[in-house]
């Protein structure tokens, strides 16, 4: 494409700065239009928007059009710049595309979404992945259907985006959806996502809490990581059991989130376990076990606790004497 001139300005209407620096975006140097373009931008006027964009349409050097898509981000309200920014995902510099993708992530005005919704059903996969992420940053409730139809893409990362949306908007009708791809989605991340998502789901929703009951025992411990702590998120107490059984789990990540979440559970019967805990060698899982029993308040524990007190971690003897002064205060 065959640029056009570079808009004139009134040099009688511009910062004595602006009209000095504008002349250089036509030098034939890339290095000396790049940072006239950032100096541009640091003076943060409106009338020289345009010249940003002209920059991200038609400078022939990569360097300057990925310096257009980042300051670009600051200007979302202006006009064009929305759809110039999600044009730029198929620019053929990759790190222009990935400048425009970070850009609209770091959108913040829902007014932008109804320019993004389209461009989520782009036939490139980046593109989709790129303006999902940035749909969930706005929450934008127009983005419900593209983000559930993106549930089904056949690439991982549009899924992963498109979990994140229906996360953030938090409406039940994407619980079912999103407590299958939780199951048997094949990639990792995507599972570890919905899993994640599922946690705005009430804690007596069946088929959501079995999927996170079926992610405890997912072959990627991240995502049992993340069922261990949407667990206790939900406070389901159809959980108590099989968080129990997850303080036994390989990885000590996922135990200690098993451990908090036991006791946001508020079941005494995880008592012992918890107790137990107190004597792994992970400092991390002693402290998380004794901040639970302290919510849990029950006076059974109150020996473990006591011979925990000389713990050799200071965050654990903390926890201990935390717990200790909350065991307490009910037994006065």
């Amino acid at each position: 494409m065959t640029a056009p001139p570079l808009l004139s300005y009134n040099p009688d209407t511009l910062d004595p700065i602006a009209a000095a620096l504008l002349p250089r975006l036509s030098d034939t140097d890339p290095v000396v239009r790049r940072i006239a373009l950032l100096e541009l931008a640091d003076l943060e006027d409106p009338a020289l928007v345009p010249a940003l964009v002209y920059a991200l349409k038609y400078d022939a050097a990569a360097d300057v059009r990925r310096e257009a898509a980042i300051v670009l981000a600051a200007w979302e309200g202006e006009e064009e710049v929305v759809e110039l920014l999600c044009s730029a995902l198929l620019d053929t510099d990759e790190t222009v595309r990935l400048a425009a993708a970070q850009s609209l992530s770091e959108l913040k005005e829902p007014a932008s979404g109804p320019g993004l919704e389209p461009w989520a059903a782009h036939a490139d996969f980046f593109v989709q992945a790129s303006v999902l992420r940035a749909l969930r940053e706005l929450r934008y409730p127009g983005a419900f259907d593209v983000a559930l139809r993106s549930l089904s893409s056949e690439q991982a990362a549009v899924r992963f985006e498109a979990v994140g949306v229906l996360g953030w908007l938090k409406d039940e009708r994407a619980l079912s959806s999103m407590a299958m791809l939780a199951r048997s989605d094949t990639d990792d991340e995507v599972r570890r996502g919905a899993v994640g998502a599922l946690g705005f789901a009430t804690s007596d929703h069946a088929t959501a809490l079995s999927s996170l009951l079926a992610a405890l025992a997912d072959t990627a411990w991240q995502v049992r990581e993340e069922a261990a702590t949407t667990l206790g998120k939900l406070r389901a107490t159809g959980a108590l059991q099989a968080l129990v059984a997850a303080l036994d789990d390989p990885y000590w990540q996922v135990r200690v989130r098993a451990a908090r979440s036991l006791g946001k559970l508020g079941d005494k019967e995880a008592a012992p376990a918890l107790a137990l805990a107190l004597t792994h060698s992970i400092s991390n899982l002693r402290k998380e076990a004794a901040l639970s029993l302290g919510e849990l308040r029950d006076a059974r524990t109150l020996v473990a606790l006591q011979a925990a007190q000389d713990d050799r971690d200071p965050d654990v003897r903390k926890a201990v004497r935390v717990a200790l002064q909350q065991i307490g205060d009910v037994a006065s």
